[in-house]
């Protein structure tokens, strides 16, 4: 199938202007939800807000099931301190580097949204000599863009402890075929998925096995797609950002095929089917390993899943702080993965 590569870029535009912390991913859910309620293909949810789609197969005793998260990284109101400014805790794993500076929302209970930035707590050079010091969780806070002075003030407002804080995405894209925002992990994969799903419904295509897709919603925190897997399924492929950096062969334009990451191997006979298929097709592609990363499939194995799991996605640089990727990334994942699910299963 021709990549649909435009449509893919703009469904991550829409993606991450939708706010999804690990925890509140709603909204998000919705998005996909409406998207791909005109395959008319069986959708559920299960209890822990994510997706799943499922598209009938040829063969309906060996299935598979492949996985992209929905939720990203973002914070909670830890304390409102006595100058009114909001102390902050990190949902999921990031650097306090990562978000000093950074544009935010507060969300409150009532549906408010407190617009804020999130700084160092003496920031300024012409009054703090140490300013420049290590970002930590208690030189952090959120300063709000309202007039406060106090707790009570904040308090007045409506925001209290447990308030979801969310990052602005600083979307941009570029001539060159590079995408810059946050939240492409791993929201660009779900992007692929959701317009692989809809050209596959477009060209009438019958895939040899019955495929479930779960948008995952739990995956920053480490026990992501691990439930509602069913039991024919005998491949799980998790469809994740790959993480570039030094020493890593990961770059923005291929495919990234994950050989293993901080759980462990992923499946040999998989990961090299996967390899054979990019040869074959002539797909971009990179074999890397990330040692301080997990996914959705490792996920499923820890909780017990009996299946053959591999993991594959887009390029992303500078993962969990000021990510970009390229079209031609994109491009290369999404092929890979239309290959694959044409495949008789091993």
């Amino acid at each position: 199938m021709t990549t649909p590569i435009d449509q893919i870029v703009s469904t991550i535009k829409d993606l991450v202007h939708i706010p999804s912390p690990t925890g509140w991913p709603t909204s998000a859910i919705d998005y996909v939800e409406k998207r791909w309620k005109q395959t008319h293909w069986e959708m559920k949810r299960n209890a822990k807000g994510a997706l799943t789609l499922t598209i009938p197969g040829k063969d309906q005793e060996v299935h598979r099931f492949v996985t992209a998260h929905v939720d990203t990284l973002g914070a909670m109101v830890k304390e409102i301190r006595s100058d009114g400014k909001l102390a902050l805790m990190k949902i999921g794993g990031f650097g306090w580097f990562a978000i000093d500076g950074v544009y935010c929302t507060v969300h409150t209970e009532d549906g408010k949204e407190i617009r804020g930035t999130i700084l160092a707590t003496n920031p300024s050079v012409h009054v703090n000599p140490e300013a420049d010091t290590k970002r930590e969780q208690h030189t952090m806070a959120v300063r709000l863009d309202v007039k406060v002075q106090s707790k009570e003030d904040v308090e007045q407002l409506g925001i209290q402890v447990g308030d979801f804080i969310t990052f602005d995405p600083n979307y941009e894209e570029l001539e060159t075929g590079f995408i810059k925002t946050r939240h492409l992990d791993d929201k660009a994969s779900v992007a692929v998925l959701i317009e692989l799903v809809l050209e596959m419904k477009k060209q009438g295509i019958v895939l040899p096995h019955t495929t479930h897709i779960q948008i995952g919603t739990f995956e920053e925190v480490g026990f992501g797609a691990n439930s509602n897997i069913p039991a024919q399924v005998r491949e799980f492929l998790a469809v994740d950002m790959g993480a570039i950096g030094e020493g890593q062969s990961t770059d923005e334009f291929t495919v990234s095929i994950c050989a293993m990451d901080g759980v462990g191997p992923y499946n040999y006979e998989l990961r090299r089917k996967l390899v054979k298929l990019a040869k074959e097709y002539k797909i971009p592609y990179q074999i890397d390993l990330y040692p301080f990363y997990g996914s959705d499939a490792g996920a499923a194995l820890k909780a017990g899943e009996d299946v053959m799991h591999a993991l594959i996605g887009p390029g992303v640089d500078a993962s969990h702080a000021f990510e970009r990727t390229h079209r031609d990334s994109l491009q290369a994942t999404y092929q890979l993965l239309n290959k694959y699910l044409e495949t008789e299963s091993l």
